[in-house]
């Protein structure tokens, strides 16, 4: 991996785990370290290729080195269909780059197959470079949920109160949730077919969720509109991205996070307009979206957080536009708001995945 450990990210070894092809870099485009993914896709083994500039992969064209000699401020960069080897090596790989900015100089590099990359919209991209950059940690989860579930069950036996059986019931059906999520991402299906659901259930649930986490050092409030109409959707999806979004709030230092529901009329999302939309809201008080991650802060692997995964908030929009729907945000130090807009009345069963 890196000649230089010093030079590694916290928690490099964990990249080894994903399916994408990561590397790393420093500010001069020299490459510091890989992930196995990298080396593998490449032919070459891992150890090869820090201290090598990045552009030296390029074949016949200097897009890379062009670009390094005089990097913009424009972040993140997508240079796309470049040919790419190992110098020495015969053969050519295909692919689109993403090079985004590493806390403390020099960039992180992701390489996904043209094929991999459907248009030109880099949210577009997301569903598929995130299930990638997932598939490899479902495997790595199973064995420990198997065991938080058997605990639970053994736990809800002994458990003689009400509190206690709905803090147990509370840990199974999240494992079986997590579960469920794991499997979808090793065995790829089609999109669940959506139901009719009442939003504020779900919002009871991930709230359920938060006091457990974090207990009363949060406060939680609700704003609820109880005159909505049902939602058509995935409950288990809407749980994730929710609990994701209100998780985010409480790791950024919220003393309060709230949920606001509300309708609202003549709705355009993306292309189409949309008689009725429901608009969620989660706002929090604690530390903001700092202002260099602004243009970022959806893609995989880009966090505010030195311990962060950097896929929450991509995730996030990916079930949004898995319902057709829209995430955005707003955000100052003391007020951060996302807003999570979906449409009421689309038809059943046709999750977006663009």
């Amino acid at each position: 991996m890196p000649a230089n450990p010093a030079a590694s990210p916290p928690h490099a070894d964990a990249f080894d785990v994903l399916a994408t092809p990561v590397a790393w870099t420093d500010a001069d485009g020299r490459v510091l370290g890989v992930n196995v993914a990298f080396g593998r896709w490449l032919e070459v083994s891992p150890r090869r290729l820090p201290g090598l500039p990045l552009a030296a992969l390029e074949a016949e064209t200097r897009r890379l080195a062009s670009w390094f000699a005089e990097p913009s401020e424009g972040d993140p960069l997508r240079l796309r269909r470049l040919r790419l080897a190992f110098p020495g090596n015969e053969a050519l790989h295909y692919a689109d780059l993403l090079l985004s900015r590493r806390d403390g100089g020099g960039w992180w590099v992701e390489a996904h197959p043209v094929d991999e990359f459907p248009g030109d919209d880099p949210a577009a991209v997301l569903p598929s470079a995130l299930s990638a950059s997932l598939k490899g940690l479902a495997h790595e989860l199973r064995n420990p949920l198997a065991g938080v579930k058997g605990a639970a069950q053994l736990l809800a036996r002994r458990a003689g109160d009400a509190e206690s059986r709905e803090l147990t019931g509370l840990i199974e059906s999240e494992v079986a949730r997590l579960t469920d999520l794991i499997d979808r991402l090793l065995s790829p299906q089609p999109t669940r077919r959506h139901e009719s659901l009442n939003i504020h259930v779900v919002l009871e649930r991930v709230l359920r969720l938060a006091e457990s986490d974090a207990g009363w050092a949060v406060k939680l409030m609700r704003d609820y509109d109880p005159s909505l109409p049902e939602l058509s959707g995935d409950a288990d999806r809407l749980t994730q991205a929710v609990w994701n979004l209100v998780r985010n709030a409480i790791e950024a230092g919220a003393a309060k996070v709230g949920l606001r529901t509300r309708i609202e009329y003549g709705v355009r999302i993306g292309d189409a307009v949309h008689a009725q939309a429901l608009r969620l809201e989660i706002d929090d008080d604690g530390r903001g979206v700092p202002e260099s991650l602004a243009e970022q802060v959806f893609l995989p692997l880009v966090s505010g957080r030195a311990d962060g995964t950097g896929l929450g908030l991509a995730l996030a929009q990916q079930v949004a536009r898995e319902h057709r729907g829209a995430l955005t945000y707003r955000s100052r130090p003391g007020h951060t708001v996302f807003a999570l807009q979906l449409p009421f009345g689309v038809a059943d069963g046709a999750g977006d995945d663009a």
